[in-house]
Protein backbone atom coordinates (compact mmCIF):
# COMPACT_ATOMS: atom_id res chain seq x y z
CA UNK A 1 0.00 0.00 0.00
CA UNK A 2 1.41 3.20 -1.19
CA UNK A 3 2.31 5.73 1.92
CA UNK A 4 1.48 9.15 2.63
CA UNK A 5 4.93 11.20 2.67
CA UNK A 6 5.82 13.26 5.59
CA UNK A 7 5.42 16.15 5.98
CA UNK A 8 9.28 18.15 6.23
CA UNK A 9 10.45 19.44 9.01
CA UNK A 10 10.85 23.17 7.03
CA UNK A 11 7.09 22.42 5.99
CA UNK A 12 5.96 22.40 9.25
CA UNK A 13 7.64 25.35 10.53
CA UNK A 14 11.17 25.18 11.27
CA UNK A 15 13.51 28.01 9.66
CA UNK A 16 16.83 26.37 7.85
CA UNK A 17 19.87 28.88 7.66
CA UNK A 18 19.71 30.25 4.22
CA UNK A 19 23.52 29.92 2.76
CA UNK A 20 25.28 33.34 1.32
CA UNK A 21 25.11 32.16 -2.38
CA UNK A 22 21.00 31.48 -1.53
CA UNK A 23 21.04 35.05 0.12
CA UNK A 24 22.60 36.52 -2.72
CA UNK A 25 20.48 35.04 -5.32
CA UNK A 26 17.47 35.86 -3.48
CA UNK A 27 18.78 39.51 -3.99
CA UNK A 28 19.33 39.02 -7.64
CA UNK A 29 15.63 37.59 -7.88
CA UNK A 30 14.10 40.43 -6.18
CA UNK A 31 15.59 42.93 -8.39
CA UNK A 32 15.05 41.23 -11.50
CA UNK A 33 10.97 40.67 -10.66
CA UNK A 34 10.70 44.37 -10.00
CA UNK A 35 12.53 45.12 -13.36
CA UNK A 36 10.32 42.81 -15.39
CA UNK A 37 7.07 43.52 -13.25
CA UNK A 38 7.90 47.47 -14.39
CA UNK A 39 7.90 46.21 -17.75
CA UNK A 40 4.05 44.82 -17.34
CA UNK A 41 5.41 41.00 -17.03
CA UNK A 42 2.81 39.01 -15.26
CA UNK A 43 2.51 35.65 -13.01
CA UNK A 44 1.96 32.76 -15.32
CA UNK A 45 1.93 29.09 -14.15
CA UNK A 46 3.78 26.04 -15.37
CA UNK A 47 2.08 23.24 -14.59
CA UNK A 48 3.47 19.91 -14.07
CA UNK A 49 2.34 16.46 -13.83
CA UNK A 50 2.19 15.01 -10.56
CA UNK A 51 1.16 11.32 -8.81
CA UNK A 52 0.00 9.86 -5.58
CA UNK A 53 -2.12 6.78 -4.65
CA UNK A 54 -5.58 6.56 -2.95
CA UNK A 55 -5.00 9.19 -0.06
CA UNK A 56 -3.01 11.59 -1.34
CA UNK A 57 -1.31 13.09 -4.16
CA UNK A 58 1.79 14.65 -4.75
CA UNK A 59 0.97 18.36 -7.06
CA UNK A 60 4.07 20.01 -8.77
CA UNK A 61 3.97 23.59 -10.93
CA UNK A 62 6.38 26.93 -11.24
CA UNK A 63 5.68 29.87 -11.29
CA UNK A 64 7.03 32.55 -13.67
CA UNK A 65 6.74 36.38 -14.98
CA UNK A 66 6.26 36.15 -18.70
CA UNK A 67 5.49 39.07 -21.22
CA UNK A 68 1.63 39.29 -21.51
CA UNK A 69 1.28 37.44 -24.97
CA UNK A 70 -2.30 37.03 -27.52
CA UNK A 71 -4.23 34.62 -28.45
CA UNK A 72 -5.97 31.72 -26.28
CA UNK A 73 -3.38 29.44 -25.48
CA UNK A 74 -1.98 29.81 -22.21
CA UNK A 75 1.07 31.65 -22.14
CA UNK A 76 2.76 29.31 -20.07
CA UNK A 77 2.84 26.88 -23.85
CA UNK A 78 4.56 29.98 -25.25
CA UNK A 79 7.84 29.58 -23.23
CA UNK A 80 10.61 27.57 -24.79
CA UNK A 81 14.38 27.54 -25.32
CA UNK A 82 16.24 30.09 -23.81
CA UNK A 83 13.27 32.24 -22.44
CA UNK A 84 12.72 29.22 -20.12
CA UNK A 85 15.77 29.86 -18.60
CA UNK A 86 15.53 33.90 -18.62
CA UNK A 87 12.00 33.88 -17.05
CA UNK A 88 12.58 35.28 -13.64
CA UNK A 89 10.85 32.99 -10.92
CA UNK A 90 8.05 34.26 -8.37
CA UNK A 91 8.36 33.39 -4.81
CA UNK A 92 6.25 33.54 -2.08
CA UNK A 93 3.67 33.64 -4.20
CA UNK A 94 0.42 32.28 -3.09
CA UNK A 95 -0.97 29.13 -5.45
CA UNK A 96 -4.64 27.89 -4.86
CA UNK A 97 -4.70 23.81 -6.05
CA UNK A 98 -7.83 22.37 -6.98
CA UNK A 99 -8.13 18.33 -7.05
CA UNK A 100 -11.10 16.83 -6.30
CA UNK A 101 -13.09 18.01 -3.53
CA UNK A 102 -9.92 19.91 -1.89
CA UNK A 103 -8.80 23.06 -2.29
CA UNK A 104 -5.56 23.98 -0.29
CA UNK A 105 -3.39 27.03 -0.78
CA UNK A 106 0.58 26.91 -1.12
CA UNK A 107 3.64 29.31 -1.03
CA UNK A 108 5.70 28.83 -4.21
CA UNK A 109 9.61 27.94 -2.82
CA UNK A 110 12.66 30.27 -3.71
CA UNK A 111 12.61 29.44 -7.34
CA UNK A 112 8.94 29.85 -7.71
CA UNK A 113 8.61 26.38 -7.61
CA UNK A 114 5.52 24.10 -5.68
CA UNK A 115 6.11 20.59 -4.48
CA UNK A 116 3.10 19.33 -2.22
CA UNK A 117 1.49 16.47 -0.88
CA UNK A 118 -2.02 16.83 -0.31
CA UNK A 119 -4.39 14.56 1.61
CA UNK A 120 -6.95 13.87 -1.12
CA UNK A 121 -9.00 10.77 -1.77
CA UNK A 122 -9.11 9.63 -5.72
CA UNK A 123 -8.98 6.45 -7.87
CA UNK A 124 -6.71 5.16 -9.43
CA UNK A 125 -5.84 6.84 -13.48
CA UNK A 126 -5.03 10.09 -14.45
CA UNK A 127 -7.09 13.24 -12.96
CA UNK A 128 -7.23 16.97 -13.73
CA UNK A 129 -6.57 19.59 -11.20
CA UNK A 130 -6.07 23.39 -11.30
CA UNK A 131 -3.94 25.73 -10.60
CA UNK A 132 -4.45 29.38 -9.79
CA UNK A 133 -3.41 32.84 -8.12
CA UNK A 134 -4.63 35.91 -7.49
CA UNK A 135 -2.49 37.11 -10.11
CA UNK A 136 -2.93 34.71 -12.92
CA UNK A 137 -5.56 32.71 -15.06
CA UNK A 138 -6.09 29.52 -13.45
CA UNK A 139 -4.40 26.34 -15.65
CA UNK A 140 -4.91 22.71 -15.67
CA UNK A 141 -2.19 20.08 -14.71
CA UNK A 142 -2.58 16.04 -14.65
CA UNK A 143 -1.95 14.12 -11.59
CA UNK A 144 -1.72 10.57 -12.26
CA UNK A 145 -2.81 8.19 -9.14
CA UNK A 146 -0.89 4.83 -8.90
CA UNK A 147 -3.46 1.67 -8.26
CA UNK A 148 -2.63 -0.42 -5.11
CA UNK A 149 -2.76 -3.33 -6.67
CA UNK A 150 -0.41 -2.58 -9.20
CA UNK A 151 3.23 -4.14 -8.06
CA UNK A 152 5.58 -2.62 -11.29
CA UNK A 153 6.51 0.03 -12.33
CA UNK A 154 9.17 1.49 -14.32
CA UNK A 155 11.87 4.96 -13.65
CA UNK A 156 13.53 5.64 -16.48
CA UNK A 157 16.89 8.61 -16.89
CA UNK A 158 16.64 10.83 -19.42
CA UNK A 159 19.88 12.09 -21.01
CA UNK A 160 21.22 9.48 -23.51
CA UNK A 161 18.69 6.95 -22.54
CA UNK A 162 15.57 8.10 -23.87
CA UNK A 163 16.85 10.57 -26.30
CA UNK A 164 20.63 11.59 -27.33
CA UNK A 165 22.27 14.86 -25.59
CA UNK A 166 25.91 14.03 -24.62
CA UNK A 167 24.80 16.26 -22.01
CA UNK A 168 28.32 16.65 -20.05
CA UNK A 169 30.12 18.24 -22.97
CA UNK A 170 29.59 22.21 -22.30
CA UNK A 171 29.10 22.90 -25.32
CA UNK A 172 26.72 20.04 -26.57
CA UNK A 173 24.89 20.50 -23.27
CA UNK A 174 24.59 24.76 -24.05
CA UNK A 175 23.74 23.93 -27.47
CA UNK A 176 21.13 21.60 -26.85
CA UNK A 177 19.75 23.52 -23.40
CA UNK A 178 19.34 26.81 -25.18
CA UNK A 179 19.04 26.69 -28.55
CA UNK A 180 17.48 23.41 -29.82
CA UNK A 181 13.91 22.38 -29.10
CA UNK A 182 12.16 19.13 -28.96
CA UNK A 183 11.90 18.81 -32.92
CA UNK A 184 15.65 18.47 -33.13
CA UNK A 185 16.14 16.07 -30.28
CA UNK A 186 17.26 12.55 -31.62
CA UNK A 187 14.96 9.53 -29.84
CA UNK A 188 17.02 6.56 -28.37
CA UNK A 189 16.10 3.49 -31.22
CA UNK A 190 13.72 1.60 -29.59
CA UNK A 191 13.23 2.98 -25.91
CA UNK A 192 8.99 4.18 -26.91
CA UNK A 193 8.70 0.81 -28.18
CA UNK A 194 9.93 -0.65 -25.09
CA UNK A 195 8.26 1.29 -22.54
CA UNK A 196 5.11 1.15 -24.27
CA UNK A 197 5.22 -2.22 -24.85
CA UNK A 198 5.68 -2.43 -20.55
CA UNK A 199 2.73 -0.26 -20.33
CA UNK A 200 0.83 -2.71 -22.08
CA UNK A 201 1.74 -5.79 -20.37
CA UNK A 202 1.08 -4.28 -17.42
CA UNK A 203 -1.91 -1.89 -17.21
CA UNK A 204 -1.38 0.77 -14.45
CA UNK A 205 2.33 0.65 -14.63
CA UNK A 206 3.28 4.03 -13.37
CA UNK A 207 6.36 5.47 -15.35
CA UNK A 208 8.82 8.61 -13.76
CA UNK A 209 11.31 10.39 -15.80
CA UNK A 210 14.13 10.90 -13.29
CA UNK A 211 16.32 13.24 -14.59
CA UNK A 212 19.38 15.82 -13.15
CA UNK A 213 18.49 18.64 -15.63
CA UNK A 214 16.64 21.93 -14.14
CA UNK A 215 12.70 22.31 -13.80
CA UNK A 216 12.91 25.28 -17.19
CA UNK A 217 13.40 22.03 -19.01
CA UNK A 218 10.30 19.99 -18.52
CA UNK A 219 8.02 21.50 -21.20
CA UNK A 220 10.58 20.61 -23.54
CA UNK A 221 11.24 17.34 -22.13
CA UNK A 222 7.50 16.54 -22.27
CA UNK A 223 7.14 18.04 -25.81
CA UNK A 224 9.87 15.02 -26.84
CA UNK A 225 8.47 12.35 -24.99
CA UNK A 226 4.71 12.94 -26.18
CA UNK A 227 5.74 13.39 -29.86
CA UNK A 228 8.04 10.38 -29.99
CA UNK A 229 5.56 8.10 -28.55
CA UNK A 230 6.95 8.14 -24.89
CA UNK A 231 4.07 7.14 -22.15
CA UNK A 232 2.97 9.55 -20.41
CA UNK A 233 4.15 10.06 -16.64
CA UNK A 234 5.70 12.59 -14.32
CA UNK A 235 8.93 14.57 -14.90
CA UNK A 236 11.06 14.49 -11.32
CA UNK A 237 13.52 17.40 -12.04
CA UNK A 238 15.57 19.44 -10.02
CA UNK A 239 16.31 22.94 -9.90
CA UNK A 240 19.71 25.32 -10.42
CA UNK A 241 21.67 27.84 -8.53
CA UNK A 242 22.18 27.66 -5.02
CA UNK A 243 20.19 25.83 -1.81
CA UNK A 244 19.75 27.14 1.63
CA UNK A 245 22.56 24.79 2.79
CA UNK A 246 24.75 24.78 -0.46
CA UNK A 247 26.82 26.60 -3.38
CA UNK A 248 25.21 23.95 -5.85
CA UNK A 249 22.71 21.56 -6.21
CA UNK A 250 23.78 17.77 -6.58
CA UNK A 251 22.31 15.71 -9.32
CA UNK A 252 23.73 12.97 -7.91
CA UNK A 253 22.19 13.11 -4.63
CA UNK A 254 18.51 14.18 -6.46
CA UNK A 255 18.40 11.14 -8.13
CA UNK A 256 19.89 8.98 -5.27
CA UNK A 257 16.79 11.26 -2.72
CA UNK A 258 13.97 10.28 -5.58
CA UNK A 259 15.26 6.70 -5.89
CA UNK A 260 14.44 6.31 -1.84
CA UNK A 261 11.55 8.88 -1.49
CA UNK A 262 9.57 6.67 -4.46
CA UNK A 263 10.54 3.59 -2.28
CA UNK A 264 8.78 5.09 0.58
CA UNK A 265 5.74 6.19 -1.14
CA UNK A 266 5.23 2.67 -2.91
CA UNK A 267 6.38 0.08 -0.85
CA UNK A 268 4.69 -2.95 -2.68
CA UNK A 269 6.02 -1.21 -6.11
CA UNK A 270 9.26 -3.50 -7.78
CA UNK A 271 10.74 -1.05 -10.06
CA UNK A 272 12.57 -1.74 -13.38
CA UNK A 273 15.30 0.72 -12.91
CA UNK A 274 16.61 1.84 -17.09
CA UNK A 275 19.54 4.12 -17.21
CA UNK A 276 22.95 4.64 -19.35
CA UNK A 277 26.73 3.68 -18.80
CA UNK A 278 27.69 6.69 -19.55
CA UNK A 279 27.04 8.81 -16.20
CA UNK A 280 26.53 7.67 -13.07
CA UNK A 281 23.42 5.42 -13.50
CA UNK A 282 25.24 1.89 -12.57
CA UNK A 283 26.50 2.99 -9.43
CA UNK A 284 23.39 5.11 -8.16
CA UNK A 285 21.10 2.10 -9.43
CA UNK A 286 23.50 -0.67 -8.00
CA UNK A 287 23.72 1.13 -4.58
CA UNK A 288 19.92 1.12 -4.56
CA UNK A 289 19.24 -2.41 -5.30
CA UNK A 290 21.75 -3.03 -2.56
CA UNK A 291 20.09 -1.25 -0.01
CA UNK A 292 16.07 -1.89 -0.67
CA UNK A 293 16.56 -4.94 -3.03
CA UNK A 294 12.52 -5.77 -2.72
CA UNK A 295 12.10 -2.49 -4.63
CA UNK A 296 13.97 -3.26 -7.86
CA UNK A 297 12.42 -6.00 -9.99
CA UNK A 298 15.52 -5.61 -12.99
CA UNK A 299 18.08 -2.68 -14.23
CA UNK A 300 18.60 -2.35 -17.82
CA UNK A 301 21.43 -0.04 -19.38
CA UNK A 302 21.60 1.05 -22.32
CA UNK A 303 25.11 1.05 -23.66
CA UNK A 304 26.30 4.16 -25.45
CA UNK A 305 27.98 3.70 -28.91
CA UNK A 306 32.33 4.55 -28.72
CA UNK A 307 31.47 8.11 -30.15
CA UNK A 308 28.23 8.69 -27.65
CA UNK A 309 30.50 7.91 -24.77
CA UNK A 310 33.72 10.31 -25.81
CA UNK A 311 30.83 13.42 -26.02
CA UNK A 312 29.30 11.95 -22.40
CA UNK A 313 32.81 11.68 -21.27
CA UNK A 314 33.81 8.52 -21.18
CA UNK A 315 31.91 5.23 -19.32
CA UNK A 316 31.30 4.80 -16.14
CA UNK A 317 33.78 2.32 -13.85
CA UNK A 318 31.56 0.91 -11.71
CA UNK A 319 32.72 -2.54 -10.28
CA UNK A 320 30.85 -5.74 -10.43
CA UNK A 321 27.14 -5.47 -8.95
CA UNK A 322 27.43 -7.11 -5.81
CA UNK A 323 23.41 -7.31 -5.63
CA UNK A 324 22.30 -10.89 -6.81
CA UNK A 325 18.18 -10.25 -6.13
CA UNK A 326 17.80 -8.59 -9.19
CA UNK A 327 18.53 -9.00 -12.86
CA UNK A 328 21.06 -6.39 -14.73
CA UNK A 329 20.54 -6.62 -18.79
CA UNK A 330 22.87 -4.89 -21.03
CA UNK A 331 22.03 -3.69 -24.71
CA UNK A 332 22.65 -0.62 -27.32
CA UNK A 333 18.91 0.11 -27.75
CA UNK A 334 15.63 -0.60 -27.22
CA UNK A 335 14.95 -3.58 -28.72
CA UNK A 336 18.07 -5.30 -27.11
CA UNK A 337 17.24 -4.54 -23.94
CA UNK A 338 13.64 -5.87 -24.47
CA UNK A 339 15.22 -9.04 -26.01
CA UNK A 340 17.04 -9.56 -22.67
CA UNK A 341 14.33 -8.58 -20.18
CA UNK A 342 12.44 -11.25 -21.89
CA UNK A 343 15.29 -13.40 -21.98
CA UNK A 344 15.24 -13.12 -17.63
CA UNK A 345 11.24 -13.83 -17.82
CA UNK A 346 10.38 -11.03 -15.43
CA UNK A 347 8.64 -9.06 -17.89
Amino acid sequence: MARIPKTSATAAGAEPIIHLAARAEDTVHDLREKWARRRGHLPTIVPYAGYGAPGWARVLCRVLLTKPTAGTDPRYKKIRGWRSFTSVPVNDIVVTIGIGDVEQRVEADRGGVVDTVLEVDLPPGWHTITLGTNETDTVEASVFIVDPAVTAGIISDVDDTVMVTALPRPFLAAWNTFVLDEHARRPVPGMAVLYERLTRSHPGIPVFYLSTGAWNVAPTLTRFLSRNLYPTGPLLLTDWGPTHDRWFRSGRDHKVDTLKRLSREFPDVRWLLVGDDGQHDEEIYSQFADSHPHSVEAVAIRQLSNSEAVLAGGRSKSEAHSNESAPWVYAPDGAGLAERLADTGIF
